[in-house]
């Protein structure tokens, strides 16, 4: 299938690694020019040593307001925007400071509203564009181990839709997708942090994460990173175009209700 995504523009946070490299070497590959920020030029050439299609990377980080107004200067207009950036820990609620609220929002929710900020607006001028936010099934389904991540990805479905409201009559849309767990970079080190066996291998972990905190994963594995990126290039495509203002699942089924 022709995803017309030929000669279009991206900005895609939180590229060099998981679901976001994903997004990004299959946006490359439809012949999208993709611009991806990161803290460190190391990590950034480390992520695409091998790729197989140019990625433009910028060293500046998202995650701040220096760092957002650093890649506008950088990449003053797109055609597509994935917000994709985003940061999580397992803590328990009576522990969560003040700062790590402040840090956690700023992370998930601020970056991706401070780049909307200055590219949705041009969309609606050209009448033309699409914003993605990725969220989580924790934007539903609050992980009682880690509440402040929830808070952020409820967040950006509020958001989201919001922007979404905005773009009434025009060709502009602005859609979120919402993972489970996904194999990452920090995956498994997370699941053999909650784990409750000492020094479990990667498979015990992904075995009682799934039996004892997603048991309603109907997968009941970790999803992989190029099978979100695959629903991601959909909704940056013009064939999308009927999708707007929705919150699209690839949880593996963890969500029961229909809609």
């Amino acid at each position: 299938m022709d995803l017309q995504l030929k000669g279009k523009t991206a900005l895609v946070t939180g590229g060099s690694a998981g679901i976001g490299l994903a997004i990004v070497e299959l946006l490359a590959k439809e012949g999208v020019t993709v611009f991806v920020p990161g803290r460190s030029q190391k990590k950034l050439d480390e992520a695409f040593a091998k790729s197989e299609f140019p990625v433009h990377k910028i060293v500046a980080d998202p995650g701040t307001a220096e760092g957002a107004d650093a890649v506008i200067a950088q990449v003053p207009e797109i055609d597509i925007l994935v917000n994709n950036l985003g940061i999580y820990e397992a803590k328990s609620f009576a522990e969560i400071t003040d700062a790590d609220w402040l840090k956690i929002f700023e992370v998930n929710v601020l970056s991706g509203v401070r780049l909307s900020r200055h590219y949705f607006p041009q969309m609606l001028k050209r009448n033309s564009g699409r914003v993605i936010f990725i969220s989580s099934e924790s934007a539903v389904m609050t992980p009682a181990e880690m509440i402040h991540y929830g808070m952020t990805k409820s967040s950006q479905l509020a958001i989201s839709r919001g922007l979404a409201e905005l773009t009434k009559g025009t060709a502009v849309t602005v859609n979120t997708v919402l993972p489970g767990p996904t194999r990452s970079e920090g995956i498994v080190g997370f699941l053999q942090q909650i784990a409750s066996t000492p020094n479990p291998t990667a498979e015990q972990a992904e075995k009682e994460f799934f039996e004892k905190h997603r048991s309603n994963s109907l997968l009941q594995r970790l999803i992989e990173a190029d099978e979100i990126a695959s629903l991601v290039a959909y909704l940056a495509s013009p064939l999308s175009s009927a999708t707007n203002g929705a919150a699209l699942r690839a949880e593996g089924g963890l969500l029961r209700s229909i809609v």
